[in-house]
């Protein structure tokens, strides 16, 4: 009877496929973190090389670039051995209902799909992740070619993680060999304490990365009514009955289709249980869990990425020590590669992306327009620049250093004046408290009293 249905089973799945609209039409807005790195610069799509428009910048032409240092999130990856094991299970079930699913065509296709991931791949670079930074590397390069100019020296550090390890040689490679950096192969450095500071953070360890009441938020919109509707209707596709299906579920089976279009560039037929509306709700409890555990929802979430984001402006100001000194700059330009929970507390800890009211599991229609949208923010090869600058002809001896930052390769506007453009005096006064006042130590030491871990967040 199996073997009967196979035929039937394939015809399932080629009329997915052919009446499915490509995900990027519907569906790749709202991917969140798992979002192609195209979301956000879709001429990218045509031109991998392309600097898009605008990219000349706005600074006048007596302006030199003195250093680059740049944050990278690592390039597109594979799941994480959890996300296969849930998809694994998922797809174990439609598997064994299949006998039975002639009514079902959705299940019946979809027990067909070959399931190709495998625990062993945990969150490793794929191929196109390791293209995602040599082109990036080559945008950067063009853009800023008197930094990336050959004998000049690169700094490339890297979390402990593979597929961050490997970003940074895919960057590294992506400059070419025409480019001597000092020898051939620049060493990637390893350095935790900067890219992955959350894990040297005891507080927020252990009041948020490790406390489920800190994410009571994200459990009370599964529960919601937003999610039971989704819930509902992807059970009702597939023939299941919905209390057999819950929200990290649900999650994984969109998720395959977020991974499907990143690794492989294809529109997956697990894209098919879902409709763009569906797909707003499962962004937003993406961007729940990024707000509450790496975004603004707790102050140490933020207050722990003080250790880099102080680091940056050390190099900064010894960039401009030697400039004033007429020494060459012993750190023209430093890479640091990442992950999405580098970035995004770090942007938080500047300020940017934060809403008027806090991402709760009972605003979700209020939130429609909010800034906090993650696969905005930080997708696949995310990247936030710091561009100093020495300008001659200025008026005043404040305006001599001046600061650009990028964010995905556009100008990001300063808080501070609404610019794109700021003197780097400006930028360190407004900035004063937490480069002068965030310690590390002190922010992560959990609180000696016996406090709930709530009380204390």
């Amino acid at each position: 009877a199996v073997a009967a249905m196979a035929p039937r089973r394939e015809a399932g799945l080629l009329l997915l496929l052919l009446v499915l609209p490509p995900a990027s039409a519907g569906l790749s807005a709202y991917f969140g973190t798992k979002s192609r790195y195209e979301e956000v610069n879709p001429h990218l799509v045509s031109d991998p090389l392309s600097l898009g428009p605008g990219a000349g910048g706005s600074l006048p032409a007596s302006c030199t670039p003195l250093q680059l240092r740049a944050v990278l999130r690592h390039g597109t990856r594979y799941p994480t051995a959890g996300q296969v094991r849930r998809l694994g299970e998922l797809h174990a079930r439609l598997l064994r209902r299949a006998a039975g699913a002639a009514a079902c065509p959705a299940a019946a296709a979809l027990a067909d799909w070959p399931m190709w991931y495998e625990e062993s791949l945990d969150g490793r670079l794929a191929p196109q992740g390791r293209r995602d930074m040599e082109q990036l590397a080559r945008r950067m390069a063009a853009r800023f070619p008197a930094l990336f100019a050959a004998r000049r020296r690169l700094a490339l550090a890297s979390s402990s993680k593979h597929r961050c390890l490997q970003s940074g040689a895919a960057f590294r490679r992506g400059l070419g060999p025409t480019l001597d950096f000092g020898g051939d192969e620049v060493e990637v450095e390893v350095n935790d304490s900067l890219m992955r500071f959350f894990d040297h953070c005891a507080k927020f360890v252990a009041l948020v990365e490790e406390n489920d009441a800190a994410m009571c938020q994200v459990n009370a919109f599964k529960e919601g009514p937003e999610m039971k509707k989704v819930r509902e209707k992807v059970a009702s596709a597939l023939c299941l009955p919905v209390e057999e299906l819950n929200a990290d579920l649900v999650q994984v089976a969109f998720l395959t289709c977020s991974y499907e279009l990143a690794i492989k560039n294809v529109t997956s037929p697990w894209c098919s249980l879902f409709s763009e509306e569906d797909a707003k709700v499962l962004e937003y409890l993406n961007d729940l869990k990024q707000y509450w555990k790496r975004g603004y929802g707790y102050d140490i979430n933020s207050r722990s990425s003080c250790i880099l984001f102080q680091d940056i402006f050390k190099h900064l100001d010894k960039a401009v020590e030697e400039s004033k000194s007429s020494k060459p700059i012993s750190s023209p330009l430093i890479v640091q590669v990442g992950h999405a929970e580098t970035l995004q507390p770090l942007l938080a800890l500047m300020g940017y992306f934060k809403d008027d009211e806090p991402l709760l599991a009972n605003n979700y229609a209020r939130q429609a327009q909010r800034k906090f949208r993650s696969g905005r923010i930080v997708p696949y090869a995310a990247n936030l620049v710091f561009v100093l600058y020495h300008c001659d002809h200025v008026n005043a001896s404040q305006e001599e250093y001046q600061v650009q930052l990028l964010l995905n390769e556009k100008l990001l506007s300063f808080h501070h004046s609404n610019e794109t453009t700021s003197t780097y005096t400006d930028l360190k006064d407004y900035y004063k408290n937490i480069l002068e006042n965030c310690h590390f130590k002190e922010e992560c030491e959990l609180p000696k009293v016996n406090v709930t871990a709530v009380d204390e967040l």
